[in-house]
């Protein structure tokens, strides 16, 4: 059976999108899904299921975890071998412009547009974005919520998707890829 990683959307950020651990894991195994775990309580899960499409697994979850939550969890998987190539993307980028102060990577269910991602990657605020499949990196001077990059019309028109730093997901990616 196949396994992945999901990353789950705007969870436990503040006193009306709660979702425990615990309760992430029962809603996943809710599904048939075997050999759940999670990493830190941001929304990082492994599962393995019979499904074999990656939209698929995605709607499966986002069903559950809204029956469970009674609100959306919008819900990005990648398979471990799409997850070590974002993070072989991170180090890549770093030989490449130099480790940032920061670097975080916004994961999107699909790749976004093209001309946003040329809109986005010729701006010249300081941070740096580079998207490469359906990650976006950005490698930031400062912290992240003074990025005014991250803040930005044409980040925006990327699309919809779920952050982490580089950090995370090279834990995750040694963890469980």
């Amino acid at each position: 059976m196949p396994s992945y990683v999901a990353f789950l959307r705007a969870i436990n950020l503040g006193p009306t999108r709660k979702f425990p651990k615990a309760d992430i894991v029962a809603a996943v195994e809710s599904t048939g899904a075997t050999g759940v775990e999670t990493y830190i309580n941001t929304g990082n899960v492994r599962l393995t299921t019979t499904l074999r499409s990656r939209a698929k697994v995605e709607a499966t979850l986002e069903a559950a975890f809204a029956a469970d939550r009674g609100f959306e969890v919008p819900t990005i998987v990648f398979t471990p071998a799409e997850l070590r190539g974002v993070v072989a993307d991170v180090d890549e980028l770093w030989a490449e412009h130099g480790e940032p102060l920061a670097h975080a990577v916004t994961l999107f269910k699909q790749p976004p547009p093209t001309d946003a991602v040329a809109a986005v990657e010729s701006l010249d605020l300081g941070d740096r974005a580079v998207v490469r499949g359906r990650a976006a990196h950005v490698m930031l001077l400062k912290n992240l919520h003074e990025s005014k990059l991250l803040t930005s019309k044409q980040f925006a028109a990327l699309g919809q998707g779920t952050a982490r730093y580089a950090t995370v997901l090279r834990e995750v990616t040694d963890r469980w890829c």
